[in-house]
């Protein structure tokens, strides 16, 4: 068959996927769309340090001739059981995946080729993966040139490790930070999120189009459409009460953002619209996504999501196929799309659907080039850790600050504090593989390195992330009382041990340990542990200035007790040195809260884009948020000039008032003033960073693009200043909505 068209590298893609289709079996189809097996139980180490394969990998190919995809084949983390005993580091994870995909392609009677999907949430979730600052902390980045460099970097990484195809959360929105998942998510704003999107699209991907993606690209799977951030209470895969036009102006921008910069494919979400699991919602899948929106990419479900739908349709055969007619092409582990076959005969759904769903699949392998490549061409990229830190460095926050910081010659005496202090472990994130021992940097390791001559670096933890055990706190009040500055590192964790009992998807079913976020770790407040609060109260009546250091993946609720408070969300192995260089004064505080942070969980929801109605306060607490969406202040001062309109954009002049070289965001927000609907008190519209020396002044100018109607267009530095800043009225045409 070595004549056959689909074997023509130069043949163009769709006549060879059309040769492919019209050789196969039904078997052969239903197989393409099928992501049944944990990747982790296709191989198992051997005596002599290599890798053989595993009769479950033999059972599944032998099964439909092949394999459509293989999920996690280097996921390393506590669900799997992974470590760097058992699994595949840098040195071995390519020969690895070229043993498996040798084996498939045997199998397969037409020599088809799997895709091997990998998760990517903040760099690729391997052993010596390069670990990346969390989404949160890339949303608070306001910087979608690093966020597009850094993402080039995981997919570069991921394909020399012999990796296709990248899952990657990229569309949630925060409305809810009680959500464990909320450090998954760029932030509460859905242009926010749209720009990042867009970044992270062309970083993994390249430049869009249908050709063959580049050695060193792959492509990506935007997790989850949509609406999974809208869920009720902030659990985890609960229900959603989402109007269209919420799902529309909040949630889907950053799918739109995504599918127009060319993403392969999304991921259907677990929640439901309108009744509806996205999963089954062909109204999403196929009516908006694929015909309104003319996505001709790939859908793949989330974790057992189409076996959930058999409590609509009564049994796990006709899910698969509802799954399937609506939009889905690809399973991940569930047993409905295993059972394709027998609803094709059985008339549930129609085969020429099932050949849709197949060619693109076979597109994708296709625009790999799996067909004409199975050995891993490139080596694994350098630079990973200096551009994790680069990111961690843009992206600490610093939120309130009297006078305390930097540390200045006057200090010579530093206590280090907290449960967060002098470790590296929760500083990651969640879907973050084993890390090495030695690898990163904690705020105490950085501190004690880069402290200038005679600066007197003392440590005591206090007390544990979680728990009411107060017997430290004596230690640490002596350390602070005899130091000039105390530097206090509080925060959360969504660090997994062996002993997490995990959901079949992977969600954690109980929080271990010290873990206080991530899937499936749900609070219903928003409260640290309370030795942290016990730990904070003594340390600031000492009387020692005190700045306190948050290292978190949701915002948490702190008293304004401390003159000083940093935040940095979950910030990699080496946000530690990051942290530490924004405390000595060696870096500046460059980030901006992409969420706004609650006073307590008990004014939730608290996000600045609300509809713009009478927005009252409580009676015992303001309905405010204590620090904004965009706040951020600088170890210098800005000015910003009086915003001049001229067409469709607008100019601003920006001045450095101060004495030291800095960072500031340019935040545009528009208000609609006549709508033929109820508006939102503000939306972002347009933003950009500028980073000037002291004395220093540049124009910057913002186009304004998809406006409709008459709106106010206001220049500030956060969503507070905005509502207070003087508004530029501006008629846009009618037929551009926003």
């Amino acid at each position: 068959m070595s004549d056959a068209l689909y074997r023509d590298p130069t043949a163009p893609v769709d006549a060879r996927v059309r040769d492919l289709l019209s050789r196969m079996t039904l078997r052969e189809k239903v197989g393409q769309l099928n992501q049944r097996m944990y990747g982790w139980d296709a191989y198992r180490r051997t005596p002599d340090g290599g890798f053989e394969l595993t009769e479950a990998l033999y059972a599944e190919t032998d099964r439909f001739q092949g394999l459509g995809a293989l999920y996690g084949l280097q996921r390393a983390d506590a669900w799997s059981g992974v470590d760097h005993g058992s699994g595949p580091g840098a040195a071995d994870g390519a020969a690895l995946a070229e043993l498996v995909q040798r084996h498939v392609v045997s199998r397969s009677r037409l020599g088809i080729p799997a895709l091997l999907v990998e998760e990517v949430p903040h760099g690729h979730m391997a052993l010596d993966g390069t670990v990346l600052p969390v989404n949160l902390a890339v949303g608070a980045t306001w910087d979608p040139d690093l966020h597009e460099r850094a993402a080039a970097h995981a997919a570069a990484e991921l394909r020399a490790r012999g990796g296709h195809v990248a899952l990657v959360s990229a569309l949630d929105i925060v409305r809810d930070p009680r959500w464990g998942r909320t450090e998954e998510c760029f932030g509460e704003d859905p242009y926010l999120a749209a720009r990042l999107t867009e970044a992270l699209v062309r970083g993994m991907q390249g430049v869009p189009g249908d050709g063959v993606f580049a050695a060193d690209k792959a492509p990506v799977v935007l997790k989850h459409f949509a609406g999974q951030g809208a869920t009720v209470g902030g659990r985890n895969s609960a229900e959603s009460e989402l109007g269209l036009r919420e799902l529309h102006e909040i949630h889907l921008p950053a799918a739109r953002a995504g599918v127009r910069a060319g993403a392969a494919a999304v991921m259907a979400a677990y929640n439901e619209v309108d009744g509806m699991p996205c999963s089954g919602n062909r109204a999403l899948l196929t009516g908006l996504l694929r015909e309104d929106w003319g996505f001709d990419g790939l859908v793949m479900a989330d974790g057992l999501a189409v076996d959930r739908l058999a409590r609509i349709t009564g049994d796990k055969v006709s899910a698969g196929a509802l799954a399937l007619d609506s939009g889905v092409d690809l399973s991940l582990w569930d047993e409905g799309f295993t059972h394709l076959e027998e609803a094709v005969e059985r008339g549930l759904v129609k085969e020429t659907v099932l050949d849709a769903a197949v060619a693109r699949v076979l597109r994708l392998k296709f625009r790999l080039g799996l067909f004409e490549q199975q050995h891993t061409p490139a080596s694994p990229p350098a630079g990973g850790e200096e551009l994790s830190k680069e990111v961690a460095r843009a992206a600490v926050t610093l939120l309130r600050n009297d006078g305390v910081l930097p540390i200045g010659a006057n200090v010579s005496r530093v206590a280090v504090l907290g449960p967060q202090a002098a470790t590296t472990a929760h500083q990651l994130g969640d879907y973050t593989a084993p890390q090495r021992p030695g690898t990163g940097s904690s705020v105490l390791d950085a501190l004690r390195r880069l402290a200038p001559p005679g600066l007197d670096v003392r440590y005591a933890p206090g007390c544990a992330l979680t728990g009411a055990d107060v017997s430290g706190i004596p230690e640490a009040i002596a350390q602070a009382a005899a130091s000039d500055l105390a530097v206090l590192v509080l925060g959360g964790s969504s660090a997994r041990t062996p002993e997490t009992e995990f959901d079949a998807n992977g969600a954690a079913l109980n929080a271990v340990s010290e873990m206080t976020c991530g899937e499936g770790v749900d609070l219903a407040g928003l409260g640290l542990g309370a030795a942290q609060y016990a730990l904070l109260d003594a340390v600031v009546a000492t009387g020692t200035p005190t700045a306190v250091v948050l290292v978190q993946g949701r915002p948490h609720v702190l008293p304004d007790t401390a003159p000083a408070l940093l935040t940095a969300w979950y910030p990699g192995p080496w946000g530690g040195e990051a942290i530490a260089e924004v405390l000595l004064g060696l870096a500046e505080p460059a980030g901006r809260l992409p969420v706004s942070v609650p006073r307590s969980a008990a004014q939730l929801p608290v996000y600045y884009n609300h509809k713009d109605t009478e927005y009252g306060g409580y009676v015992d607490e303001s309905a405010e948020p204590r620090y904004s969406f965009g706040h951020g202040l600088s170890y210098t001062s800005f000015a910003y000039g009086e915003p001049r309109l001229t067409g469709r954009t607008v100019e601003v002049d920006v001045t450095n008032t101060g004495r030291r070289y800095g960072r500031s965001v340019v935040q545009v927000y528009l208000r609609r003033l006549i709508t033929p609907f109820w508006p939102r008190t503000l939306e972002l519209c347009a933003f950009e960073g500028v980073a000037l020396a002291p004395g220093e002044c540049r124009t910057v100018t913002l186009p304004l693009e998809g406006l409709s109607g008459t709106v106010e267009i206001r220049v500030a530095a956060s969503a507070k200043e905005a509502l207070g800043a003087l508004g530029h009225s501006l008629t846009a045409p009618d037929d551009t909505p926003l």
